[in-house]
Formats: structure tokens, sequence, C-alpha cells
């Protein structure tokens, strides 16, 4: 099987919507992890590279073919749209290889009678690609910016009737950039040691620098597995996102404190604020399955923190247990997820309207028992991945109306760049303005406390 085969079985399994592409691909190139890493880092810039530019691909396919690509047969649909991205946005590999590949693949499948037009198609693209009509971006817009972003027609109006046209325009084009991986150093190492692992990692040729607002954060790019980096078996550093450090970073966690985390896998708050709470206090983690405490307990072994507890929990259901324990409250909640767009591409293809609204409710469930956990005088951290007012800012009105919270602010914690909006106690961080994924915070205590 070559590679282009393993991305065209990707890309059919990914059709049938049973995983979401960034963990099929990860399984698949642990299955055939005796390639070498050219031909990993190709199955995975052209599996999730397809999904991610979907809509434009299919926008010029229907330019070049005169069957509709909804009515394409599954493979050769496929087929065709992981040619066409190689052909549109892979400048190293010439037009014909990628023709003749689709070709000889397109009769390996048993599909001989399409040969032809596989070809002729993909031909098409080669030559025409220079002439392909976008939307115009003056006159439409929004049509431009969902064709040349690969966004659906709706999440385009809800960026931009959100934050407006410009910053919606910044938001789409960050999502399509290659993403860095945010790395938290361990309290226990060191400047001098962070300085010695991040010269280790470019000499391996990753891209590697420290983040210039929090000295203990870093971010590397062009990594074949951040398993593989120095440090990472030590427990030196975790994997957490700059925008998920600032949680804690806001929440004025003291030493002694109790800190619970309702929604806390794969760890990254809670195992902060055990390292913030260095070694005294406790951090209890909670979470829904058997699979996700394990992931919180892998972790939490390898950056050998003892001071946290590690339960499964359904954070809808009280336990009794918790009630009145917490001085800090931590309440990731599951939502839709669009400010991580650039790291699971097909979110933007399975998020609607009708599924934004069963979160809402689902985080309302969590957060009206989590409370319960709070001291009377306790702080809680909410915060989603999302860029989606209706599950940050109504919400946060929704706690203060419905469940006795006030905001609290944070303009003294975080760095000056992070700062927007930190005075009224909570803040919209976006991709493409703030250098982080779309994330929102909110600061929170009960309302006539301290």
């Amino acid at each position: 099987m070559n590679v282009r085969e393993i991305v065209l079985d990707i890309l059919l399994e990914l059709s049938r919507e049973n995983e979401y592409s960034n963990v099929l691909i990860a399984v698949v190139l642990e299955k055939y992890d005796y390639l070498d890493g050219r031909e990993k880092s190709f199955i995975k810039r052209v599996a999730a590279g397809t999904v991610e530019r979907r809509i434009q691909i299919d926008y010029v396919l229907g330019r070049f073919s005169k069957v509709p690509v909804e009515k394409m047969k599954p493979l050769i649909r496929e087929l065709l749209r992981m040619s066409c991205y190689q052909i549109l946005f892979m400048d190293n590999i010439p037009d014909a290889a990628v023709c003749n590949e689709a070709v000889k693949l397109a009769k390996k499948r048993h599909f001989q009678s399409l040969q032809g037009y596989v070809n002729g198609v993909l031909r098409a693209v080669a030559r025409g690609r220079e002439q392909i009509v976008y939307p115009d971006r003056r006159t439409a817009c929004r049509e431009y910016l969902s064709v040349c972003c690969s966004m659906p027609p709706w999440l385009v109006a809800h960026f931009c009737d959100a934050y407006g046209e410009e910053r919606c325009g910044q938001i789409l084009q960050a999502f399509l950039q290659p993403g860095a991986v945010g790395i938290r150093f361990q309290d226990a190492v060191d400047e001098e040691e962070r300085k010695r692992l991040l010269a280790a990692w470019r000499r391996q040729g990753v891209s590697a620098r420290m983040n210039p607002y929090l000295p203990y954060a870093a971010s590397v790019e062009k990594a074949e597995g951040i398993r593989s980096l120095e440090g990472y078996a030590e427990g030196a550093f975790a994997v957490q996102d700059v925008s998920s450090m600032l949680v804690i970073e806001a929440a004025g966690i003291r030493a002694g404190d109790t800190v619970i985390d309702v929604c806390a896998s794969p760890g990254g708050k809670a195992l902060h604020a055990a390292s913030r709470l260095a070694g005294t206090g406790e951090v209890i983690a909670c979470d829904l399955t058997p699979r996700k405490t394990e992931r919180i307990e892998e972790n939490m072994r390898r950056l050998r923190m003892t001071n946290v507890s590690v339960r499964v929990r359904d954070a809808r259901v009280p336990d009794e247990e918790l009630i009145g324990r917490a001085d800090v409250l931590i309440a990731d909640v599951p939502c839709s997820g669009l400010g991580v767009i650039g790291r699971k591409q097909d979110i933007r293809y399975r998020v609607t309207p009708d599924s934004i609204q069963e979160l809402i409710g689902l985080q309302k469930d969590i957060l009206r028992n989590a409370v319960r956990y709070l001291k009377p005088d306790g702080i809680m951290m909410y915060s989603t991945c999302t860029m989606n007012p209706a599950e940050n800012e109504e919400t946060v009105s929704w706690l203060g109306s419905e469940c006795g919270m006030e905001t609290v602010s944070m303009a003294g914690e975080l760095p000056e760049p992070f700062r927007e909006g930190a005075e009224r106690g909570y803040v919209q961080l976006l991709p493409g303005i703030h250098g982080t994924d779309g994330f929102f915070i909110a600061k929170l205590r009960r309302r006539g406390q301290r």
C-alpha cells in the first residue's frame, strides 16, 4: 500500500464521520510507524489539508468536472479532492505525478472505467488553476471568506456578526496556518534548563521559541512527535496552549488551596494548578469516563505530581463529598470547539446551530451543579475553547442571574496583550489576534463575598 492509498482510506473513513481527523490520522500514523518521516509527513499533510480545504477544493472541482461533487462516487470524490489539494497547495509535487498516481489508484480500486475522467479533471485543474475566478472580496466578502478559507457560510456569518468582517478574515486565515504546539515547562525546570532543552530540540530540526509573555511557556513546530523530544519522558514539560495556561495564571491559587476541576481531561489546567501549589493543598481532577481519567493519570505520573487525585465523575451529577470544598473551581466545559478549528479541521463541518444549543444546555447543567462545590468565598474559572457569545458572555450573565455569581477583574493577573475586557472579569482570545487558540476565560465568585 503506497502513501496515497493510505490517505485515500483515511478520507473515506472520515466521510463516514465515525472519527475526528486528528484522532484518525494519529492512529493511522502509529499503525504505519515503520514508514520514514517524509512519508508520514506526506500522509498527515495531505489528509489533514484535504479536510481543511474541502470547500475550496469542491468549488474548484465544480469548475472543471461535469459531474457535481456531491454526485460523484465516494471513492472518486475523495481521490479527486486529495489530488486537487496536491495540485493547488503542494508546489513541490509535479502535476503530472499527481495525475498519474490518481489514475493508478482509480484502477487499483476497480474504477478502470473512470480512469479517463479522473485524468481529465485533474489535468484541467492543473492547466486552469491560475484562471479560476473566486468570489470578489470587496463585493461578496462573506462568500469569498467561505470559499477561500473553506468555512461553511453560516459559520462565516457567525464570526462576522460577532467580530466584524475584518477580524473574521484574520481569524479564518489564522485557522489555515500551521499550528504550533504549546509547551508549559514545569516550575522545577529553571531558565538555564529551558534554554538547554530548546537548543537540543533545534538541533533535531524543531522550530522552538519561548513565549514573550509567560516565562514558563514555549511553542514548537516541525516536531515529528512531542513524545520524542528530550525532556518529555522525564516530565520536564506538559503540552498545553498558552490560552489554557492563562486560566491558572488568573485564578489566584494560593498555597494550601483545594482546587476542583470538573472536566479535567487531559489534565493540563489541573496539573498546572498542582504545580502552582508546590506540593501543598490538593487538586481533585474529575472527568466522565475511565478513558478520560486515565489520560490525566498518565500525565500526572509523567509530571510527578503527588498532590492530585483523579475521579470518574459525571459533572452534571452532584458529588456530596465535594460540596463546599473548593477554594478554586475550574470549569472548562464541553463546547462547540470553534476556537480550535485550526487543530481539528472537521469541527467546521460537524458543528451545527442545533448542536450548539444542545451543548449550551449541557454547560448549564454542569455549572448549576459545579457552583455547589465552591466555598463561600471560592473562585470559579469558567472557560471554553470556542468563540460564541451564547456559550461565553451570555453564560457569564446567566451565572450571575441564576447561580449567585459575580465577575472578578483579571486585569492585574494577565499579561498586557490579553487584558482586553479583563477588568469586567472575562476575556475572549482570538486566533490571528492574540496568537492563541480561540479561547474564553471568565473569573467569578459568589456575590457579596470579599
